[in-house]
Formats: C-alpha cells, structure tokens, sequence
C-alpha cells in the first residue's frame, strides 16, 4: 500500500470546481494549515516503507513550466506571486517487479506520475515489472488532447488521434488504485487524480492530520477535521493559459477541477448496482421451498448451483489476490511454487492478545488515522484493525500441524491482509437490513444494500485502509472484485438472504452456503459478530469512555483477541 499526495502551492492559488465536481460535493477549500510537506512525507512513509521521493514543478500562469527539481532543491516557500509549485510525494511499498522503483515515476516526455493500486486487468503487466512502470507507459501513450478527454468517443475530434485518452485508459483497469498524473507535453497541462469505486481509500484523506486529538472531545470537530474523503471518481486540474482567459487574478490564478466519466459501461453497471431480480414470484418462492427440503434431506448445499458460482467467483478473486509475482530479492518474502492452492502453506494462526495497557496512546494515533471518521465505533473498529495488522501475537504450535506444539511468541512480516469488507453490504449482513425487510418487503431491502455499496468507501474504505496500511501492509479486498460484485447482482435477491429465518441462518444465506460447500460446517451457523464486539474491543474501549456504563461495568477484565493468519 503505497502513500502518494499532491501539495500545490504558490503566491496565490484558487481551485474552483466546475459543476460535475461540485455537485459531485468536492469542497476546493484551502483548510489544512500548518501542514508542512515533511509532516506530509513522514506519514506517508508509514505506508510505503520502501522508498520515498518527491518531484516539484513551478508552473506560471501562462501554462509555461519554470522547471522540475527534487526534494533537495527546496522546501517550497517563497514560490513567486503568479507561479503555482506542484509537489508529488510517493511512498512506496513495493509488491511487485523484477527490481526495486522509486516514486514518483517521471517519464522522459517530463509527465510525472505517483500511483497506489493494483492492476489486476485491462493493461498489461509483464511478470518482472512493477504496476506503476506499466501504467506510465499506458499512459504515455495516451492522446493529449483536451477535447478527447471530455468526451466518449474512441477517436480525437481535432487529430483524429485513435489513441485512448487518459479517461478511457484509467476505466480499462481492473483492481483497486489511487494515482495522480501530471501529463506534459501539451499546452495545456492537466494533473488527474482518479480514484477507483472499489476497493482503495479516497485520495484526499491519505495521511493522518498533525496536530493530536487527544485532548479533545471525540464527538466534536477535530483539529485535524480538514481532511476529506474525496468522492470516487476522475478528477482533473485544468492548468491552461488563465492569463488569456481571463480567470487570473491579481495575486491568484484559478484552477477548475473537472470530474470525468467512466467510459467502461460495465463499470457503471457496477457502481449503479442494480439486480435484476429482487421480488419473487409465487413459483420462485416454490422453487425455492423444494431446495430447502432437498438441503435438508442430504445436509449439503451442493446443490446450489449459486453457491458455486459465488465460491468459483471469491477463489478467482483471492487467487489474483494473493498470487506473488516476481519480486526483487531484497522485497521478496516468499514465493508458492508448483502449488494449486489460492494460498501458498504453511500458514500460522497468529492470536493478536493484547492487554491495551496503552490503550490511550493507541487510541489517540488511531483517532489520527480515522478521520474524518469520528465515532466511538469508527474507533472501536480502527483500533481492531490496526492491532491485527500489526501481527504482533502469539502462536500456538499444536494448530498449525508444527512439530513443537508449544505457545511461541510471533511477528507476522506478511506484507499483504486479505479483509472481508464488502460481505455484509452486498450479503445482506447488517441488522438494519433485517429490519429494511420486515417494515418494506424486498423492495425496501435492495434499496438498503444498494445505499450501503454505493457508500462504502465514505463510511468503510478510506478508515479501515489508513489503519492497515500504517504498519506498511496493504489491504486487499476479495468481495470487491470486479467479478465477484457482477456474480453476486446475478443472484436473485432471495437466494443471497432469507430473512424471515432467524439470526445466523437467512443473513448472509449465500456465504453460509459457500461455508458448507467448503466444509466449515460450524461457521457456516454462527452469527454475524461485529469485529469490534468479537475482539472484545468495545468492551475495553466503553470502559475508558464511559466508566459509569452498566454492561462495561459488569463486564469482567479481559485482554482483546484477535486472530490474524499470517505466513
């Protein structure tokens, strides 16, 4: 999980939204004083362990680059009135390649690139490269024309060019990623940052604020409240020859933000997410009764045909997921050979049992990870998934088919968490939903999941991938595969959940059968517990907060149990 950012800086600069950004809720405002760009690097490091870099360009008003430089060249300060410094800053955690890179990637033509992400699709990555060095040259070839990047059409409408655009090359890309792309060579410059529906963080809110929060109340606004979860999408800054437009000011120069459409239709089809089938009819509800009792008679669920395709789907995703591609001697951690296996053995179940003795402490830096997130349960699940990530635990010997069956003490170096966000929204796993059905029928259910999918990179994705990654680890998301979100629409909704059955029966009914057909008979009837009730998170965190609490109270000491499977 690399870290990347943008610093634009200068005597004077105003970024105004045109109306597809603003509406899309973008709020340009300049609110994060006092952060410096070391400030910027030194939590971005975090995230990429691996190298750190940044790349400056000083651009006039006019559109004409002064010049790139390096950090060394500079703090940035006493920029000149009428020229804009562009700082990129890239912290990489290298997954990938045959030798080890730096970001940012500057390609010859002087374009600029940092990226976070991974390609699983639509542009080629050769076994020995790394992803970024793929997608600079994908998009290197892209044409340059302003008029191409606004439009659908596969050819330029003023060179006649049949070169993708740089919007249609991003929407070709299967995975999750973030980036930001300065593309030179034109007159007029754009810088994109484009951020993927899926499965990465929001841009905007990378990093952790700088000042501490810990002695505020968690319930009000923060000191480090100006960071914002930038809404999924492409977005472009327009540096073009304000002067001649007339849009520069005095003493600032007024760049538009842009936001730019998906070109891949099946790519809308997904983030619209729309099933086809969400009422039943009297003889699918027949159809469906049979099944049950022919479950029932056999006690196995293979014959449900859906079941399959949901687990051919998941195996797919997590293959792509975890397999390791050539790495560079000195990032390399292993590698499955002649295995047919998602997963390369042997595993450890690492038991992350932690006493929270400094539960403040981890509080506090956790609070700084979250944001903009600021409930007690934001902090209850982020101080779960962080600890997890750390890998810092204990292993028992006798579970993992070792000859010593002793405890030992373990520290997972895994570089990369498989997390199961996605299941519940898309599963129908919440209570909420449970409660959508029995006051609103099928319709009011699907239209619950549907709000629940199409916001959970505000709600979910940017907090629980800033709490991971700060232990240099990335996080990648199987139920959000591209694949596995289009498997799951095709379902009828009434095959994925059955609601009027009890709890840990018809939630998530479609992943409880997946569950048997793989074996876990046990888990496949086991209720639904949030991880910060089943690590007993809560239950320690409560107590600090509300002492006076009646069930925090009852509730006898206990350290927090979390279970992280680790090579």
């Amino acid at each position: 999980m690399c870290g990347i950012a943008l610093v634009l800086s200068g005597g004077g600069v105003v970024v105004a939204p045109s109306a597809a950004a603003a509406a899309a809720g973008i709020d340009p405002s300049d609110e994060g004083k006092g952060v410096t760009v070391d400030e910027l690097k030194e939590a971005l490091r975090r995230r990429g362990p691996d190298s750190l870099g940044c790349e400056r360009l000083r651009v006039c008003a006019d559109g004409r680059i002064l010049g790139s430089y390096g950090c060394d060249c500079g703090s940035g300060d006493g920029v000149d009135v009428g020229v804009t410094e562009l700082c990129f800053i890239g912290a990489t955690l290298q997954l990938r390649g045959a030798e080890p890179i730096s970001q940012p990637m500057v390609a010859q033509s002087g374009s600029v690139l940092v990226y976070n992400g991974e390609i699983y699709g639509g542009i080629h990555v050769p076994d020995d490269q790394n992803d970024t060095q793929s997608l600079l040259s994908s998009l290197e070839s892209c044409c340059s024309c302003d008029c191409h990047a606004l439009v659908r059409d596969e050819a330029c409408g003023c060179c006649r060019s049949v070169a993708k655009s740089v919007p249609q090359m991003l929407s070709t890309i299967k995975g999750p990623w973030a980036l930001i792309y300065w593309q030179a060579g034109r007159l007029e410059n754009n810088v994109v940052w484009p951020r993927c529906i899926r499965e990465k963080k929001p841009l905007a809110s990378t990093v952790k604020g700088v000042e501490s929060a810990a002695d505020n109340d968690f319930s009000e606004p923060t000191n480090m409240s100006y960071w914002e979860e930038l809404p999924c999408g492409m977005y472009s800054i327009q540096l073009k020859g304000l002067e001649k437009s007339g849009m520069c000011m005095k003493e600032a120069c007024i760049f538009e933000v842009r936001k730019h459409d998906w070109t891949n239709s099946s790519l809308d089809e997904l983030i619209q997410w729309k099933r086809k089938s969400i009422v039943p009819t009297v003889d699918d509800l027949t159809s469906h009764k049979n099944s049950v009792e022919d479950y029932r008679s056999s006690q196995s669920f293979r014959n449900s045909t859906e079941a399959y395709r949901v687990l051919t789907a998941l195996r797919e995703s997590v293959k792509l997921r975890t397999n390791l591609n050539r790495l560079f001697q000195d990032f390399c951690i292993g590698r499955a050979e002649g295995t047919s296996e998602n997963l390369p053995y042997p595993w450890r179940l690492v038991e992350i049992d932690t006493a929270l003795t400094n539960l403040k402490g981890e509080s506090e830096h956790v609070m700084s990870l979250i944001h903009p997130s600021n409930t007690y349960m934001d902090l209850n699940i982020g101080i779960a998934l962080w600890l997890a990530a750390g890998g810092d635990g204990w292993v028992d010997g006798s579970l993992c088919n070792m000859q010593d069956g002793s405890r030992y003490k373990y520290k997972s170096t895994s570089r990369v968490l498989l997390v199961g966000s996605g299941a519940d929204e898309q599963c129908a796993g919440y209570g909420r939903h449970r409660t959508k059905y029995r006051l609103g029928g099928w319709v009011s259910l699907d239209e619950e999941m549907r709000l629940d999918v199409q916001r959970i990179w505000k709600r979910n994705m940017g907090r629980d991938d800033r709490c991971i990654s700060d232990h240099g680890k990335e996080a990648r998301f199987p139920f959000l595969d591209e694949n596995v979100i289009k498997t799951l629409l095709e379902i009828p909704l009434w095959e994925m959940a059955k609601l009027d059955e009890p709890v840990g029966k018809g939630d998530k009914k479609i992943l409880r059968e997946v569950a048997n057909l793989l074996g876990l008979k046990e888990a496949a009837l086991q209720p639904k517990r949030a991880i910060q009730f089943g690590s007993r998170i809560a239950r320690e965190s409560n107590r600090k907060n509300f002492g006076s609490n009646r069930a925090a109270n009852q509730a006898s000491a206990g350290s927090v149990e979390i279970h992280h499977h680790a090579r």
